[in-house]
């Protein structure tokens, strides 16, 4: 599959994910993946418009990049997508050092 998306995994723990959705050097948005055992429920915050097509190839890019990676032989009605439209505002760290700004090569 030739991808139009990359993903930036931004945080990983034994039960979830959290990747930046990049479309060359644009941010569009954030997945947020939590695994429930057979389940997994995916959280994707666009930040742009994108049509269905775009939208459903992202989805097909997830499964195949990194669910199908988690759990091979799931069934596909066992993931649970949730999709949002809206933008960031602002972000908050109580780190005594401001960190960078993550761009689309991180």
């Amino acid at each position: 599959m030739n991808s139009k998306f990359r993903l930036s995994r931004l945080v990983r723990t034994a039960a979830s994910e959290i990747y930046i959705i990049w479309e060359a050097d644009r941010r569009i948005g954030q997945v947020h993946l939590h695994y429930a055992h057979d389940t997994i429920h995916a959280t994707i915050m666009f930040e742009v418009d994108l049509s269905v097509t775009e939208e459903e190839d992202l989805l097909q890019q997830i499964d195949e990049d990194i669910v199908s990676s988690y759990l091979p032989s799931f069934e596909r009605e066992d993931l649970l997508v949730t999709i949002f439209r809206g933008e960031e505002v602002n972000s908050f760290s109580y780190s005594p050092d401001e960190l960078d700004d993550l761009g689309p090569e991180d």
